[in-house]
């Protein structure tokens, strides 16, 4: 397949707004056994005058990107002469407990949803169509595409880039570990000699909750887990890559309970040298650090293949506002666009949070463009960015969960990786069935 060759200008927009319609094909609805019927979404209802309303985030159950947050919901307030309330759960938990509060009618106003949600959410019947509120925004389309279903704006894009390896290039340098490695074997090499410094490696997902980055290793091994509704997990490529996976935690390169919140702390405090995230865990890192210039050694890395000269792999990461049915949601909807799109708004999130927005005006500004860790990332990392394979189905949660715990019991030595993916293969079915 021809290369393409991209301007950093480019790259950073396609770390925001994704990299057309391959990558968001399972947000559009392509997907068939158990998607998200859509299509009957009714616009907002129109308030009279501004409306008290509650905004949902698991961003607000974060200590780095809280105050930015609560300092947004006060503004809108103030400007508006209304109340925002915030909501929140942990990221973990967000998923479960904001769908049954939905599905109760004990939640109304705007929520914030990771795209991988959108299906699920949409699929409760009770999301509003923002179609009329994204237009003359300056929205890029892709990033509106993204957070569509059918055609069907469930949702105005907030930011999306992706989710690949981030190092600290001085503990690379002090192992002589190469910060580019080709191969499985050359990461694994490194990994090594990071080890013989006494740090931890590599502080990948191994805490259930978080094991669904076990995805972006099972591609790279040439998984694909879910083709046309056909459940190809359990086969060769798949089980190869959890039995290096199993291999890496035996040799004490990565360590057992850990997730993202954890990760970017052992990063933070210099006792981890690689770990998984998106371009938003800089800001938690940074307020995390036991050194203030730790952002000077953060480094994107492209993830390793099996083979000199594959595709790297990584996957889309993203969030956009939606809006649930009920009492104040024409002014939830006002500050969806708001939060989204507004260009001291938008600006001001860039520089506390260093998430490239989703409008053209805010991408092309100076102070995304000269970002240099957002460049390299679109560089390394969001360049060759793919969608999770199970994206679009209603399930996915149940999906992923299926495939985390599977992946556990490997680890701790319960069940080999045939018959733990089997397992989690049968499960799969069922639900796409």
């Amino acid at each position: 397949m021809p290369l393409t060759t991209f301007s950093r200008r480019d790259l950073l927009r396609f770390s925001a707004v994704g990299l057309g319609t391959v990558g968001l094909l399972a947000l559009s609805g392509c997907a068939t056994g158990g998607t998200a019927a859509s299509g009957d979404a009714a616009a907002p209802a129109t308030d009279s005058t501004p409306t008290d309303f509650d905004f949902a985030s698991w961003s607000l159950s974060e200590e780095a990107a809280k105050p930015s947050l609560e300092a947004a919901l006060k503004a809108y307030g103030s400007d508006n002469g209304v109340t925002a309330t915030g909501v929140t759960y942990p990221y973990n938990d967000y998923l479960k407990q904001l769908t049954l509060q939905v599905r109760g009618g004990q939640f109304t106003g705007a929520a914030h949803v990771d795209l991988a949600w959108l299906s699920a959410f949409a699929a409760l019947g009770k999301l509003r169509d923002l179609g009329s509120y994204a237009e003359g925004r300056g929205y890029t389309d892709s990033a509106l595409k993204a957070s569509q279903l059918d055609g069907v704006q469930y949702a105005l894009p907030w930011n999306i880039g992706a989710i690949g390896l981030i190092a600290n290039a001085d503990l690379f340098d002090k192992a002589g570990a190469s910060m580019e490695p080709q191969t499985i074997e050359e990461f694994e090499e490194g990994l090594r000699a990071l080890k013989g410094i006494g740090v931890i490696p590599y502080a990948a997902s191994t805490d259930v909750a978080q094991l669904k980055d076990i995805m972006m290793w099972i591609q790279t091994f040439g998984g694909t887990v879910v083709e046309d509704d056909t459940v190809t997990l359990g086969d060769e490529a798949s089980v190869k890559a959890v039995e290096w996976y199993k291999k890496l935690y035996d040799e004490g390169l990565i360590s057992p309970d850990v997730d993202r919140f954890a990760a970017r702390n052992l990063f933070a405090q210099e006792t981890a040298a690689l770990y998984d995230d998106a371009p938003v865990g800089v800001s938690a890192v940074v307020d995390a650090a036991s050194d203030p210039n730790i952002v000077d050694k953060m480094t994107p890395m492209t993830r390793p293949t099996v083979k000199a000269g594959d595709t790297p792999v990584s996957v889309f990461w993203g969030g956009a506002i939606c809006v649930v049915e009920g009492e104040g949601e024409g002014t939830a909807a006002d500050f969806a666009q708001w939060i989204t799109s507004d260009p001291d708004q938008v600006a001001s999130y860039f520089a506390d949070r260093g998430l490239p927005p989703a409008t053209e005006a805010g991408l092309a500004s100076e102070e995304v463009a000269a970002d240099p860790f957002n460049v390299a990332f679109a560089e390394k990392i969001t360049a060759t960015a793919t969608s999770n394979p199970l994206w679009g189905y209603v399930n996915y949660g149940q999906m992923d969960s299926a495939i985390a715990e599977a992946v556990q019991s490997v680890l701790i030595g319960k069940a080999s990786a045939t018959d733990a993916l089997a397992t989690a293969k049968g499960t799969i079915e069922g639900l796409i069935s």
